[in-house]
């Protein structure tokens, strides 16, 4: 039986549907599966995700996987938390982040 999860896992194929022409606010967290600060981040992410659902997609790019979108928006440093509105970047957080912070940083952005 598989596990349910509340993130999409995106990728370049997915990226613009999923993320650039979603009505809702996206939450994308850039990650690696050798990044330890990354494993630190995962379940907050998923909580978010699950807490937040009615309100913000969460989807998770892995940057081996994906380099071009890595490229594209920058990311230097992993784990990276960016928050797209309409299609644009409108926050990010680099590295680990306590999840009060995170949702601080969400509120403004969230849809109601």
């Amino acid at each position: 039986m598989a596990i349910q999860t509340a993130y999409f896992t995106l990728t370049d194929a997915t990226f613009e549907d999923t993320v650039l022409n979603n009505p809702q606010p996206v939450l994308v967290d850039f990650w690696a599966p050798w990044c330890g600060p990354c494993h630190i981040m995962a379940p907050i992410v998923e909580e978010l995700a699950s807490e937040l659902a009615e309100r913000v997609t969460v989807g998770k790019v892995n940057v081996d996987d994906n380099p071009s979108l890595s490229a594209q928006y920058g990311i230097r440093s992993i784990p990276t938390l960016l928050l797209f509105k309409d299609g644009e970047v409108v926050d990010r957080a680099i590295g680990v982040v306590p999840k009060p912070a995170l949702v601080d940083k969400l509120q403004d952005h969230l849809t109601t």
